[in-house]
């Protein structure tokens, strides 16, 4: 049996005991130990290749990140995954009773620490408190009675491919404990040796912060995983489903933000919606049928609700362009427009100023006009783009995991409730992230060349997308292919350079794309500019002067990031926080990401986002476009700490 046994050893700075953990395991007869680095700043890769070892690396933080990677790809002959700590801290002596009692009875052996005194002593008191909580709460839950949370434990393959693990933290052991008892596997638990790690600190009891990390997660992934089990029921998402509907059918009837008395209900509707969404979860399996009937009916349920502002824009900058004038070039009030104004044309925000949005989306913009349909023609666009977007989600995560996406408030608001074409910018930057994932993965095909044109038409879509390009070519550049670096920036900039050369052949002229004068003065629901300017009431209404502060972060980011999400995710989040005017179909630009890596920062602020539209009542009464610091803080605390949460959580190993 040994030979059908696969060892996977997550590790992070353990240069001092790595070497004698995997060659104890080899003594034993076991000749498949893997070492999955997770960025270790010593000498743990060395040693653990010196000692015998196979050697994974995984950037990604997160000791359920490592533990994950090192199982992916096994041998078809291996049968059965052995998981054991690098700190030399477990008695691999004991290793062969695990796989005595697994060829006797077992799907699940653990090792139990905390069934020998000696081994007890040697776990600090922040281990055994853990350990007591999680495993009473377990059998308070499950009604399995678990001694231990140990790091030890020998399962069989098969059974870790039905559990589906999906936590990539410290929440990983508990997740599988968890999932054994639903999955009915036969569980065996044998009391192990242990003693002080040999070396190296413990990122989690070793140190206060690193302690109440640990106690959190616990908490929170046995919530989760009983939030989970409620939804393998199907009560959730069904009863969730239908609260979605409701609520966004109420959405569609309180639209006018301009009638006085309006927002307070569609706050209300709003909050039915997300209460849906949040009661439906991530549902390990979800008929296609509902998935995809409460996703297109809540989008369809909210056609007939009044849009935002922007799209008198739109609709008059794709007429213009028809009639042969640049929007770059004449302001909705020039008097050479007179003949075309309607009685929409009241409507459009900020007459006086030139096209804001870059040629790509102009193109698009001509040609919505030409097909026609105004705003219903627009929003049904709208709506095409968001289901492919769904559908290009499900297909790579899932239903369930896309479900954060399909059912989101935010995203059936923002796109075809409030007719801002976000769903065109989502639609190619995950096309540009899909494309991305298969060149890094060796597919044969030019190297990222498919992922710069979908980043380019993203970044001629709205500009704020352009660096997740230049991010794809600095990473080709680590990795010595500067030609296909180069390829990438000239392939990247063509959808931007074919739009601009449109408009040069059609007016002769392309006009100024720099911000305008109201956008580089725009202050709306903004955060650190409003910080800013608590401090220094003169940087108020200058943004320019907010480029000083967010280079050197984005900077940081830009060189810290270890992967595209990674990147995506944390450079748009900190833009949004510079940003001197954030509107909340903004905000939109983070969930696809979320959608990988569950961010509870994105996740509520797709709630907490609609404290925006209290601006709108406040102006609807004659109180002005002022938002109070109670009204930013209910927006931005949750989307920062959970944020911050979520990360942190990420790297606890």
């Amino acid at each position: 049996m040994l030979d059908s046994i696969q060892v996977i050893i997550p590790a992070l700075d353990e240069e001092e005991t790595i070497g004698a953990v995997v060659e104890s395991l080899r003594d034993l007869g076991l000749s498949r130990v893997r070492v999955v680095d997770n960025g270790s700043s010593d000498r743990t890769v060395a040693v653990a290749r010196a000692a015998g070892a196979e050697v994974l690396t995984e950037s990604r933080r997160g000791y359920g990140q490592a533990c994950w990677t090192g199982y992916q790809q096994l041998a078809d002959d291996v049968a059965w995954v052995l998981f054991c700590d690098a700190d030399g801290s477990d008695d691999l002596g004991d290793v062969l009773r695990l796989v005595q009692a697994a060829q006797a009875v077992a799907d699940f052996v653990l090792g139990n620490r905390r069934n020998s005194a000696k081994a007890r002593g040697a776990m600090t008191s922040v281990q055994q408190f853990g350990n007591a909580l999680a495993t009473t709460l377990i059998r308070w839950g499950w009604g399995q009675r678990y001694g231990d949370l140990g790091p030890l434990r020998l399962i069989r393959r098969d059974l870790l491919e039905r559990i589906g693990m999906q936590d990539r933290g410290f929440g990983w052991t508990i997740e599988m404990q968890v999932r054994a008892v639903e999955e009915e596997a036969r569980i065996v638990e044998l009391p192990v040796g242990y003693r002080q790690r040999g070396g190296g600190r413990s990122k989690i009891s070793g140190t206060i912060r690193g302690s109440v990390a640990a106690g959190t997660i616990i908490l929170s992934t046995l919530a989760q995983l009983g939030w989970r089990r409620w939804n393998c029921n199907h009560y959730g998402y069904t009863f969730g489903g239908g609260l979605l509907l409701v609520g966004a059918w109420g959405m569609a009837r309180h639209g006018d933000f301009a009638v006085a008395g309006t927002v307070p209900w569609f706050l209300a509707a709003a909050a039915v919606m997300s209460l849906g969404w949040l009661l439906a979860g991530r549902p390990r399996d979800i008929s296609p049928l509902w998935f995809w009937g409460v996703a297109i009916g809540a989008r369809a349920l909210v056609l007939p609700m009044v849009p935002g502002d922007d799209v008198w824009r739109y609709l008059w900058e794709g007429k213009i362009q028809l009639a042969g004038f640049s929007p770059y070039l004449l302001a909705p009030n020039a008097t050479e427009l007179e003949a075309l104004r309607t009685s929409t044309a009241g409507l459009i925000n900020h007459p006086e100023a030139t096209a804001i949005y870059p040629p790509v989306a102009q193109l698009f913009l001509r040609m919505a006009a030409w097909v026609g349909g105004g705003v219903l023609g627009l929003k049904l666009w709208f709506l095409v783009a968001d289901g492919v977007i769904i559908w290009l989600l499900a297909r790579r995560f899932g239903r369930g995991a896309a479900l954060l996406y399909a059912w989101n408030p935010l995203i059936v608001y923002a796109g075809v409730g409030g007719a801002h074409y976000e769903p065109l910018l989502l639609l190619a930057m995950v096309a540009g992230w899909f494309a991305w994932e298969r060149s890094t993965a060796g597919s044969g095909r030019p190297q990222g060349y498919g992922a710069a044109v979908w980043l380019g038409v993203a970044a001629g879509l709205k500009w704020i997308t352009a660096p997740l390009l230049v991010w794809g070519m600095w990473d080709k550049l680590k990795r010595g292919e500067w030609q296909t670096a180069v390829g990438m920036g000239a392939v990247g900039a063509l959808p931007v350079l074919a739009a601009l050369g449109w408009f040069w052949s059609d007016f002769g002229a392309i006009g100024s794309l720099a911000p305008k004068t109201f956008v580089q003065e725009a202050r709306t629901s903004e955060l650190f500019p409003w910080m800013l300017a608590q401090v220094w009431p003169e940087s108020a209404y200058r943004n320019s002067v907010l480029v000083w502060f967010f280079v050197p972060v984005a900077a940081w980011v830009f060189f810290r990031a270890k992967g595209l999400v990674d990147f995506a995710e944390t450079f748009l989040v900190a833009l949004l926080v510079f940003a001197p005017s954030v509107h909340f179909w903004y905000f939109a630009w983070l969930v696809p990401w979320a959608v990988a890596s569950r961010n509870y920062g994105i996740i509520a602020v797709s709630v907490s986002g609609f404290g925006y539209f209290w601006l709108w009542e406040s102006q609807a009464q004659g109180g002005g476009w002022v938002q109070s610091p109670g009204e930013k803080l209910v927006i931005w605390v949750p989307l920062l700490l959970g944020f911050w949460w979520s990360r942190h959580r990420a790297g606890a190993t």
